[in-house]
């Protein structure tokens, strides 16, 4: 799909999920105890005052709805908001995959600051770590292994493996099939995702605090009759997992402005919009770039607050938005290419 072809299908896309949701981003990483499942939980959301200050303001918690009219019943959530140690998320339960996940990157996060030790002494080991059906989901609703089985697509992380390196824990809980959804696997997952996933990483290179939201999208296409519609593909037996047909990378960087004021930071946002199908390797990231109002309105989410959108510089003009995919697949079935490539971890 074309980069304006691909705008046009994100500015008329409806809502999804419903606009009740609103995601924010925090400096310190959550980290409770256990996973904690709950309807009414409302994260904080960041704001920039006028003095360039930021501010952390609380939401309001989701109250219960009480009416006669619910005397009998009262129909739930359709997503359930999940908080795991490396991430939070929504579980969609009619699509039974993440309606979104969000997630906040620092060089100990990745293991990677000799300053913040880990959890535990324990090497943490992807290997360890298996594919598991979320028992906090209800079972009418939940994601099975078995629904991937054969189905031809990828059990695709949207938090990847690999941003949760500061625990064995954290890693595990990333393998939820509840952190999950069909990814097309040769020259999408397996290959320039990946590399846009370790893109991201590689911005805490730069940057004190990276956030990332990484959004399941239905996108519609223009038919021969002239008319827009979503289509997609459903797998499981019986059919009960929608296959998305593109997804977002939403990212928003910040670092002091400079060492005087380290309360003041200077922030940078971009969005990307990538098809659930092969991308060429050479594809330039930048193509895939949207506005982040463009997923936001596809979504039927709330990302980030106007002030926040205000204040912050286009990621790419801040940092090169490039990423270069090396097939180590094919390179390692020449001995004398072994060494020299390899993959993104994931």
């Amino acid at each position: 799909m074309s980069g304006s072809l691909l705008q046009v299908a994100i500015f008329t896309a409806g809502a999804i999920v419903g606009g009740g949701l609103t995601v924010a981003v925090t400096r310190k990483r959550p980290r409770p105890a256990d996973a904690i499942v709950s309807p009414a939980v409302s994260p904080p959301v960041v704001d920039i005052g006028s003095s360039g200050r930021t501010s952390i303001s609380a939401v309001a918690s989701v109250a219960s709805l009480a009416s006669p009219v619910l005397k009998y019943g009262n129909p739930g959530p359709i997503a359930d908001p999940i908080i795991r140690k490396a991430y939070v998320a929504a579980y969609d339960r009619r699509l039974r995959h993440p309606a979104w996940t969000a997630e906040h990157l620092t060089l100990a996060s990745l293991g990677k600051s000799t300053l913040a030790p880990s959890e535990s002494s324990e090497l943490v080991d992807r290997t360890k770590s298996t594919f598991i059906e979320d028992e906090s989901i209800p079972v009418p609703f939940r994601a099975r292994l078995q629904d991937y089985f054969k189905s031809g697509y990828d059990r695709g992380h949207m938090v990847p493996a690999a941003d949760a390196k500061f625990s064995q824990e954290a890693m595990n809980e990333t393998f939820y099939l509840s952190n999950i959804a069909p990814q097309v696997g040769d020259g999408f997952n397996r290959h320039y995702w990946a590399y846009l996933e370790d893109w991201c990483r590689r911005l805490t290179g730069r940057f004190a605090d990276v956030y990332v939201f990484t959004v399941p999208l239905y996108l519609p296409r223009k038919d021969t009759d002239g008319k827009w519609r979503v289509t997609h593909e459903v797998i499981g037996s019986p059919p009960n997992i929608a296959v998305p047909t593109h997804f977002a990378k939403v990212v928003l960087t910040s670092k002091p402005s400079s060492p005087s004021t380290p309360d003041i930071l200077e922030l940078s946002a971009g969005a990307f919009v990538l098809p659930n199908a092969i991308i060429p390797d050479e594809a330039p990231l930048e193509s895939f770039v949207v506005p982040v109002e463009a997923v936001e309105r596809a979504a039927g989410l709330t990302l980030f607050s106007d002030a926040v959108k205000a204040s912050s510089k286009h990621i790419c003009q801040t940092t090169k938005c490039s990423v270069i995919v090396r097939r180590f697949d094919e390179a390692r079935k020449r001995p004398e290419m072994r060494r020299a490539i390899s993959a993104p971890p994931k």
